[in-house]
């Protein structure tokens, strides 16, 4: 089994090959950015770059990128890949999906994949525990972080445990063939993660309540408006309102989700560079 993963410079896509050459599995890196000479070029946007990439693999740990997805199925299928493992959201669960830009781009892909002759997994992890790192920041200059909604919940989840459920569903074909929505421990609001941050890193940061055009206004430069709106929209409907948590990372990897907590331990150093 040779297993191809797209997207290597990302923090799950890095814990999963470490997972898998532990294992002493031949793994293949690949990235739109190869930065070194064991990673390959993969660009999910660019089809010229596929079939390199495919060739001689069994499986694929696939990043959700919709431009391209029907000729990347047609390469994977030509190369005989066996297997592919999507990361994808939970947001795609959501009854506003087809309409979300947060979840429409997971969702096109799982479509054209179940539509393909390829059998497929799909991860719907809810939150990345590592969104929290677009704060660290605040944390080390002491500037209040702004939230548009400080009480909206979210289920965090370290990147370690999407990667061993990736490992798992890709080294045991009795768990493959059905998607997994994949959770944290515990359903946190914004105000809850950022105490447990300052409680880890020692430091005190403010949390500033913004309205939903003042937080556009902040985010600009780096979040499209249409996108800002659905993360919005999102937080306003779990505002007060805890995420339904699953036991699939236990089902999957043998042991309970980390909780946030362990996961802010494990980057307490990227918040006080």
């Amino acid at each position: 089994m040779t297993v191809l993963v797209t997207g290597s410079r990302g923090a799950v896509a890095q814990a999963l090959i470490r997972l898998l050459r532990e294992r002493g599995l031949p793994v293949r890196a690949a990235s739109s950015t190869p930065d070194g000479p064991d990673v390959v070029h993969c660009d999910l946007s660019d089809p010229s770059t596929f079939a390199t990439a495919l060739k001689g693999t069994t499986s694929v740990f696939l990043y959700a990128e919709p431009s391209r997805i029907g000729e990347f199925t047609e390469e994977a299928t030509a190369a005989g890949v066996e297997h592919v493992v999507l990361l994808s959201s939970s947001t795609v669960l959501a009854p506003d999906a087809e309409n979300s830009p947060v979840a429409k781009s997971h969702l096109d892909v799982e479509k054209a994949l179940d539509a393909s002759c390829l059998h497929t997994t799909a991860l719907r992890p809810g939150t990345f525990a590592g969104n929290a790192l677009a704060w660290s920041r605040n944390l080390r200059s002491g500037r209040p972080i702004s939230l548009p909604c400080p009480g909206s919940h979210s289920d965090p989840i370290h990147e370690a445990d999407i990667a061993e459920s990736a490992l798992a569903v890709l080294t045991e074909p009795a768990l493959g063939g059905r998607p997994y929505t994949l959770t944290g421990p515990e359903s946190l609001t914004f105000t809850e993660q950022i105490g447990i941050l300052s409680r880890v890193t020692g430091r005190s940061v403010p949390v500033r309540a913004v309205t939903r055009e003042e937080w556009k206004q902040e985010t600009a430069g780096y979040i499209p408006a249409a996108f800002a709106d659905s993360l919005m929209d999102w937080w306003q409907s779990t505002d007060g309102r805890p995420i339904e948590l699953t036991a699939a990372v236990e089902q999957l990897t043998g042991h309970e989700a980390r909780t946030f907590e362990t996961w802010a331990r494990d980057h307490v150093g990227d918040f006080r560079a």
